[in-house]
């Protein structure tokens, strides 16, 4: 699995973190979907990974990911921010995952 991230949303990305420490995610969210093929992409800044969590590779740094939710990804993604809308997008090249993704910060 491939993971671009643009100097758009690296640098958006260093503005919410600031001096936090953690690890950033992209969860596949399915709390309060209904069903777990109705879930949601959004990035987390979590403070601890979970046990089933993998490290993929970027050009800007790693992005953990559930190894079980890596099958509602596309194999080549970008990460980027968009101005206009003031919100990450999640992208392939086939498709928009999610033009407004989330960026939350989870605490203990």
């Amino acid at each position: 699995m491939e993971i671009l991230i643009t100097e758009a949303a690296a640098e958006k990305i260093n503005e919410k973190i600031q001096t936090l420490n953690g690890y950033i995610k992209l969860k596949y969210d399915i709390e309060g979907c209904g069903c777990a093929v109705d879930g949601v992409s959004a990035l987390w800044l979590v403070p601890e990974l979970d046990g089933d969590d993998i490290a993929i590779e970027t050009n800007d740094r790693p992005i953990y990911m559930e190894k079980s939710k890596t099958v509602f990804f596309d194999e080549q993604m970008k990460i980027d921010f968009s101005n206009t809308s003031n919100s990450f997008q999640l992208k392939s090249p086939n498709q928009i995952l999610n033009g407004r993704l989330n960026f939350i910060i989870q605490t203990k």
